[in-house]
């Protein structure tokens, strides 16, 4: 399988290596804005570097891309390439609108090609136990949720970046950019998202168009209610946390890691007053991405690399394609809106033009 890569940003490395971690699979041609950054990137694979659109899509041979480009292109990029019957794998997420979130996918089908959109996170093992939990009823009938991503980012992170803290090319900020994983587990673990109440500031970083604190209340198609909230202004950068309590318990995981696992059924009623169900360590110590988002991890890209492979083999659908990708971009734009408007935003939302 020979791979492109569209963008030469930290990612695009992440996405490099992963794609080299699997056997028979090759890096072969790179194309990025930064035409020094591609060439480099390009050399430590020995792949091909362009600085034209274009002409990469044409290279031969590919047989599929990876974009870790500007949020705000993915879909015209990935349109591209579909139409050049490439596979596609984006980064998240899918895009920054609705409207081209469905222009890709519609070019994909058309083009009868596979679309994955990386949402890694969903492979931590305490995030896949606790939708075991959630699902197999082991926490009961589900009350509230709650999602944090408490993150931090220096100011030189949006002044030194074309795109960053952008409307038109991040689409968003601390929800859009950071926050869009746990947005996605959420509903991935919850279920469907049926109104949204929000408030958005930019606080911290004044010099960018878009937030740095995104707080909002879930309401859930189950009943269940959830908060939600999103940062890049938490110093020194916290470990990402996400609770579910439900009528059998409680369950937490911090930074991809499940810390509390209480169930009623297996240590009975608390006293009158409840108790307390402590996690491991004192919490104090972050995820990398937290503080340094060029400190992550590859294995969550190489798995998810490897299910839209085996999706192209095997002629089926990756797990996480745009239909499933498209679910938490809508709910972090009825954020936006409810933070616009100041009132509860109903989903699904009305196809928002770009």
């Amino acid at each position: 399988m020979n791979i492109g890569l569209i963008g030469a940003g930290n990612i695009s490395q992440t996405h490099a290596r992963a794609a080299v971690a699997i056997p028979g699979v090759a890096v072969v041609a790179v194309h990025g804005a930064n035409a020094a950054k591609a060439r480099e990137l390009a050399a430590a694979h020995r792949a091909a570097a362009y600085d034209e659109l274009g002409a990469f899509l044409a290279h031969e041979p590919m047989d599929m891309v990876i974009i870790g480009s500007p949020s705000g292109v993915h879909a015209e990029q990935g349109v591209a390439a579909a139409r050049r019957r490439l596979h596609v794998l984006v980064e998240k997420p899918i895009d920054v609108t609705t409207e081209r979130a469905d222009e890709l996918i519609a070019a994909a089908e058309h083009a009868g090609v596979r679309l994955g959109v990386l949402f890694q996170d969903r492979l931590k093992p305490g995030i896949v136990r606790l939708k075991q939990l959630v699902e197999s009823g082991g926490l009961g009938r589900v009350l509230s949720v709650s999602a944090r991503v408490p993150w931090y980012r220096p100011p030189d992170y949006y002044r030194l970046s074309r795109w960053r803290g952008t409307a038109a090319l991040d689409g968003g900020g601390a929800l859009m950019n950071q926050g869009v994983h746990y947005v996605d587990l959420l509903q991935w673990v919850m279920g469907p998202v049926e109104r949204v109440f929000a408030r958005c500031r930019t606080s911290a970083h004044e010099a960018i168009e878009v937030e740095d604190i995104a707080v909002a209340v879930l309401s859930f198609a189950n009943g269940a209610v959830g908060i939600l909230e999103s940062s890049t202004a938490v110093y020194p950068g916290l470990s990402e946390r996400l609770e579910v309590t439900g009528t059998g318990g409680t369950a937490i995981v911090e930074a991809g890691a499940l810390k509390v696992r209480e169930l009623k059924d297996e240590k009975g009623e608390t006293s009158p007053y409840g108790g307390k169900a402590q996690p491991s360590g004192d919490g104090s110590a972050g995820s990398a991405a937290a503080a340094n988002p060029a400190d992550i991890s590859y294995l969550g890209h190489r798995e998810q690399l490897r299910d839209v492979l085996n999706a192209i083999e095997s002629g089926g659908k990756p797990a996480i394609d745009g239909a499933e990708a498209r679910k938490a971009l809508e709910i972090i734009l009825a954020v936006y809106e409810s933070a616009r408007s100041g009132r509860d935003v109903e989903l699904p939302l009305a196809v928002r033009r770009a």
